[in-house]
This record gives structure tokens, sequence and C-alpha cells, in this order.
């Protein structure tokens, strides 16, 4: 038994010295063409992706409902679950790269009526293990591969963290956006139904001809067809908040006017190469192609032989004297399988090759998105502007014209041509400035900020 178990001490010392080895080249990041600077102007310093969402918004009813989304999501529900999935299929699979070890035990009860013997009783407990020896390093690069597909599945996670967090941000500004044109409108019918009834008036005085009044008529039921859609629009994305927040349809409470809400005054962007690093989408993008790398190498493992370990080691229930011990090992290899391996291997590489371009791909939008809400930002800035201008013209131009035709120098029809004006105008304003805001929340989503979850 003493030289059995001194044999067994030589061979796991020479299966030590072989499970050393390891097959396949070793990931490295691909080099990527990163622009030195953004096309559009862009502010320098430290991105303002490195600020946590909850200092970006200052609205508190809108962080308040961000965290509500954040807890109660459920795609984010199911993202979390998917982490805890890969780290037990992880320990799944480094679960190869150890001997296994089992038992066993088995009785014989025997009675004989020929001889008049006693029954026998027999009985005997076994231990077996085995050890596949991983020459080529595929299980560890298996392991490797899992290990990294875990990775990837948090990066996937804060990737729809940063999603949630975006697209609750904007669709509260849309709905305050939405308050305020259902505003505009609701006082725009007050307004032309007074305008209604003064037109009213004078044609049953005989002053003007009932066209005016159809005029104003058709104009006050715009109005109305207005107050629907805004609404029916309201409700709507007070129903898309609710589903993100993970809640069935409700009243979504409000916070800080859409004219009040307060963003940083300067959104400096970083290094288009700071992306590659931040972003999740792009983190997790990079994860999953590093596990196929070491898939890949794992696959080149199985053109080569496979060497396994056994002990096993019986004993005697009756009489534990008896023991039996066993050593042995097994090689086994390819020798013809029509070039299996082999395909399985291009197999591999073409998927590395889909995923490194997926990478790029992915590296690519990820600046067209930045370039993108650079522009809007410096361009929905601007068209405010220019939007209240227009909304202080509209009103002067209209205070002028009732001057006007109360002197009977110009028709109804140039007071109904300057209401419009004045409307659409305050309409288009709301919508701007809802659109510039969104714009910041867009740039910050496209550098990859907004993904942090405060800690109490």
């Amino acid at each position: 038994m003493k030289k059995y178990f001194r044999y067994s001490n030589y061979i796991l010392i020479a299966a030590l010295a072989l499970n050393g080895c390891k097959l396949g080249q070793p990931y490295s990041r691909p080099q990527m063409a990163a622009p030195v600077t953004y096309n559009s102007e862009a502010l320098s310093g430290e991105s303002i992706a490195n600020l946590p969402w909850w200092n970006l918004f200052q609205d508190t009813i809108l962080q308040r409902i961000i965290q509500v989304g954040i807890a109660n999501n459920k795609d984010l529900q199911i993202a979390a679950s998917r982490i805890q999935e890969a780290e037990a299929q992880m320990g799944v699979v480094r679960a190869n790269l150890y001997p296994r070890v089992n038992y066993g035990a088995g009785g014989n009860f025997a009675v004989s009526s020929d001889d008049g013997t006693d029954p026998k009783v027999t009985g005997s407990g076994a231990i077996s293990a085995s050890w596949i020896l991983d020459i080529w390093g595929r299980y560890r690069n298996l392991s490797e591969a899992a290990f990294n597909e875990y990775l990837a599945s948090e990066e996937a996670y804060r990737g729809l963290t940063l999603l949630i967090v975006s697209s609750i941000a904007q669709g509260y500004l849309l709905l305050r956006d939405l308050d305020n044109r259902l505003n505009v409108s609701e006082r725009t019918l007050e307004t032309w139904q007074y305008n209604l009834d003064l037109v009213q008036a004078r044609f049953n005085a005989g002053i003007i001809s009932e066209v005016d009044v159809k005029q104003s008529m058709i104009q006050v039921e715009e109005a109305r067809t207005t107050i629907q859609t805004f609404t029916r629009l309201r409700i709507q994305t007070e129903n898309t908040l609710s589903f993100l927040m993970g809640l069935p349809p409700q009243r979504i409470d409000r916070g800080t006017k859409l004219e009040e809400q307060v963003f940083p005054p300067t959104l400096p962007t970083g290094l288009p190469s700071e992306l590659l690093d931040r972003r999740p989408d792009l983190m997790s993008a990079e994860r999953s192609l590093q596990a196929q790398v070491a898939r890949r190498n794992a696959t080149e493992a199985l053109q080569y032989p496979q060497l396994t370990l056994t002990a096993d080691l019986t004993a005697s229930f009756a009489d534990p004297s008896i023991l039996f011990g066993n050593l042995g090992a097994q090689v086994f290899g390819p020798l013809f399988n029509s070039g299996e391996n082999k395909r399985r291997l291009e197999v591999e590489i073409q998927r590395t090759e889909q995923l490194l371009l997926n990478y790029q791909n992915i590296f690519l939008n990820a600046l067209k998105e930045v370039e993108d809400a650079l522009i809007a930002v410096a361009t929905y800035e601007k068209e405010f502007e220019s939007r209240m201008v227009q909304v202080r013209a509209a009103s002067e131009a209209l205070d002028m014209a009732w001057v006007r035709y109360e002197n009977g120098v110009t028709s109804y029809l140039e007071i109904l041509d300057l209401q419009r004006s004045e409307f659409n105008s305050y309409l288009k304003a709301s919508e701007t400035l809802q659109l510039q805001l969104t714009s910041s929340v867009q740039l910050y989503q496209a550098l990859g900020g907004g993904w942090e979850i405060p800690v109490d």
C-alpha cells in the first residue's frame, strides 16, 4: 500500500508538470482608429459622463422616478438575473479543472436451502477518482471564456441601467413639455372662445359678415382638437414612464417646470478614446470578444490527445483488511474524424472575426452618437433663442393687428392668421426647449454616463 501512495505522488507531480501548457494566442485589445478630437465643437476637460446622474438632474421628483425605475424595472431585473446565471456557469466550467471523486457502496445477502448453511452477507465500498489533465489549456481557456462572459453580463447590466436612466429622463422632460403645450392650448381655447363671442356679437349687430364668425369657429375647434392631441400624448407618456418604472400605468408626479430645469452650464466631453473604457456597450462587446478568443483557443486543443488519470480504491465491509487499489492512465485523441475538429476551429475563428467587427461597429456608432448629440446641443440652444424672439414678435404683431382691426384698417383674416402664428410659436418654443434639454441627456448617455447607482 505504501508503494501505491508513492507511485501516486510520482504521477501527481508528472500531471502537474504536464498541466502547464496552454495553446492559442492571448487576447490583446484591438487597435481602434479613434480620432484625436470630435468634429463638432466640444469643451475640453473631464467628461461630463463622470458626473453621477443624481448630480446631473436637479429635479428631486425626477431623481425619485429614476430610483424607482432602477429598483423595479423588469428588464433590469432580468439583466441582474443573467449576471447570476453567468456566475453559476463560470463555476460549472471551472469544475473541469479539478479531479472528480465519486463513491459507491454495495451489499449482497445470499441464502441456500440445499446445504443448510447460514445466510451469507457481503458488502463493499469504493472510491474512484478521475482527472482529465488540461495539457493544452482547453479547460483553462473555457474557464477564461466563462469569466469574460460573466463580466460582459455585468457590463450589459450597466448598459441597460444607462438606457433606463436616460429614457426616464427624456420621458420626463417630454411629459413636462406636453404639460406646457396642453396648458398653452387650454389658454388659447379660452382666448379664442372669447374672441368668437365678440365676433358673434358684432355679427348680431350687423357690423361684420358671417364669414368672420365661421372662421373664428374653425379656429376654436382647432384649439379643441389640439387639446385632445396633447391630452392623449401626455397620458401615453405617463404610461411609458410607468412601464420604465416597473409599475402599472398611473399618474406621474411633477416637479420642476420645464423652463426651470437646471443642467450644468458646460458639457465637456473628454477624448473620443475614453469611450472604450466608459461606454458599457463597448466594454460588454469587448468582453464578449475576449471570451470568444478563449473559446477559439479551447477549440484548437481538440486537435490534440487528451490524458486522463484514474484511481480506484475498494474495501470489504466484512473484512477491512481486504483492500484493492488501482491507478490508471488513458490517452484519447482524434485519429480520423473527417476534419471535424479543424472545421470547428474554423467556425470559432469566423465567430471571433464577427465579434471583432461588431466591436468596431459599436465604437463607430458611439462616435456618431456623441457627434449627433454635440451638434444637437449647440443648435437647439440657438434655435430656442430664435423661438423666443418669434414668440415676442407674434404677440406684439397680434396686439397691433387688433388695433388695426378695431379701426377698420384690416380684415379679421389677419387677426386669425396672427393668432395661429402666436399659438404655434408658443408650442414650438416649448418643444424646442424640451429638445434642447433632451440633447444634453443624449450627450450624457452617448458619453457613457448615467449607469452608476447611488449608495445610501
